[in-house]
């Protein structure tokens, strides 16, 4: 090899040798560095986090200020003769001025009855609850039960201006109601669309819960569509986790956007208080009873005339129907919208307006939305077909007319006779033919099917029986184990069921 072969090999191995004794000697220090990158990426990471979390904490706080202005303190009062009624001890410890400088001396007075039976007096019934400005020019939306048969109702601005306020109007089947302060140049709230809410989003409650005004809570929707709560007659709210309290209703529930979504009504209570469910108006009903109220101090309310009830899938089997989706008409009121647009016994509602119709609470509440005398496409299926109809929505009156109305097998479970004239009498059914539920047995596949004693059985299978002889020949023509579909007159009302022998 030669010389200057060797040379050159020498030299790599030597600087190979001081390179590698570099990295031993430096080690340590690199892995130092590395966990110090490590621990520098996580720390960013938390940051950035702590960001998120500082940015809805700022969101929650803008809300809170932009809505401040427009949420407002009622009092509602109202005179009745009673027991005088002396004041109790309050409870150990309510006694101490700290307390009193906080709460007030009416505190417990307002909302605890402290008073025990004596000679009879006048005196006050106070209630407090919560509105939110709804225009610059002095009107207020609230809960109707707040100001029910308050003889004065008092408002309190976030300036700690009170005015005397003025009954617009109410309306008790929704629970809202409008109030009017002669005041002019007031913040009015942003009110939103609670059509597209979802579970899962956040919002913020604001009211004078027990009377500690301006009160912010949040929480999420907890669930929209909510109904057969008993609170109202016409249901459809927003149920949320935000605390709630006695003092809320008739607040403002907000979205991140600080736009009014919904009025707060009312909440599940037991003990201990709060539950974590309450429930609120979307603002969408509220609107359309708000502007009502306003124009003219009374609500005015759409009807199209049909009895509905809910498919289950028995009931759309027995009409060939795939599907649970949409509302079955069990009758129509004679002379009415949907008579006139020829609406059917039967009739399967599944689009109103352009939008599928989900329950018997979904399409009574848009009808109910939708003005008078506005014409409206409604989608239906019949006899295996889909059509479209043309309805000019009628006006929703106090009262209306009801549309009109031998023993069966053993293994139906229930007993009928022919309808008479004096029977059909007591139980308010004149003019209907058909036999009547004389009883149901207990577990029996009409009892599960909802039949009930004096029900008026008007078909079966869509063969109407006037009497005993019709029913048990239609009977005989059915098969239980298929189901039997009856049409059925219950205390003023039409409905469909299906008896199936399993």
């Amino acid at each position: 090899m030669r010389p200057g072969k060797k040379y050159a090999i020498l030299s790599a191995i030597v600087v190979a040798l001081v390179v590698l004794g570099g990295a031993v000697i430096h080690a340590p220090r690199l892995v130092e560095r590395m966990h110090y990158a490590a621990h520098a990426g996580q720390a960013r990471a938390a940051r950035e986090k702590i960001g998120e979390a500082a940015d809805l904490s700022e969101a929650f706080k803008q809300v809170a200020r932009s809505v401040r202005p427009s949420v407002v303190h009622i009092t509602s009062v109202r005179r009745v003769r009673g027991a005088e009624r002396p004041r109790a001890p309050l409870p150990p410890g309510f006694d101490r001025d700290p307390f009193r400088d906080f709460f007030g001396d009416d505190f417990f007075d307002r909302f605890f009855d402290r008073r025990a039976p004596g000679p009879q007096r006048e005196f006050e019934q106070r209630g407090v609850g919560t509105g939110v400005i709804v225009r610059e020019d002095g009107y207020i939306l609230t809960n109707n039960h707040v100001i029910a048969q308050a003889e004065e109702v008092e408002v309190k601005l976030s300036t700690g201006a009170t005015h005397t306020a003025e009954v617009v109007g109410t309306d008790p089947k929704t629970d809202l109601a409008v109030l009017k302060i002669d005041v002019n140049d007031l913040t009015a709230a942003v009110l939103g669309d609670s059509g597209d809410l979802e579970p899962g989003e956040w919002v913020l409650a604001v009211g004078n819960p027990f009377g500690l005004e301006q009160t912010v809570t949040a929480g999420i929707i907890s669930a929209v569509g909510r109904a057969d709560v008993g609170i109202a007659e016409y249901e459809d709210f927003i149920q949320t986790d935000a605390a709630i309290n006695p003092g809320n209703s008739g607040g403002p529930l907000l979205n991140l956007r600080g736009e009014v979504i919904g009025i707060n009504t009312a909440i599940v209570a037991g003990p201990g208080g709060f539950q974590g469910i309450g429930f609120a108006v979307p603002i969408t009903m509220a609107q359309v009873v708000m502007e009502s109220l306003i124009e003219t101090g009374e609500v005015r309310r759409g009807w199209l005339g049909v009895l509905i009830q809910d498919l289950d899938e028995d009931l759309a089997q027995s009409f060939q129907y795939a599907t649970t989706d949409g509302v079955l008409i069990g009758d129509v009121t004679r002379d009415s919208p949907a008579e006139r647009a020829g609406l059917q016994s039967g009739d399967i509602i599944v689009e109103y307006d352009g939008e599928p119709v989900e329950s018997v609470h979904d399409l009574r509440n848009r009808v109910a939305q939708t003005k008078p005398e506005e014409t409206i496409e409604i989608k239906v299926f019949r006899d295996g077909e889909t059509r479209t109809v043309e309805v000019t929505i009628g006006l929703l009156e106090t009262a209306r007319g009801v549309p009109e109305r031998d023993p069966a097998p053993a293994e139906l479970g229930l007993s009928v006779e022919t309808l008479t004239s004096e029977r059909a009498r007591r139980l308010d059914a004149e003019g209907i033919e058909g036999v009547v539920v004389t009883a149901v047995e207990p577990g029996s596949p009409a009892q599960q099917a909802g039949v009930r004693q004096n029900d008026v059985i008007l078909s079966v299978n869509g063969a109407a029986v006037p009497d005993t002889d019709t029913f048990s020949e239609a009977l005989a023509q059915a098969d239980p184990q298929r189901g039997i579909r009856m049409r059925l007159w219950s205390r003023g009302q039409i409905r469909f069921v299906v008896l199936r022998v399993r």
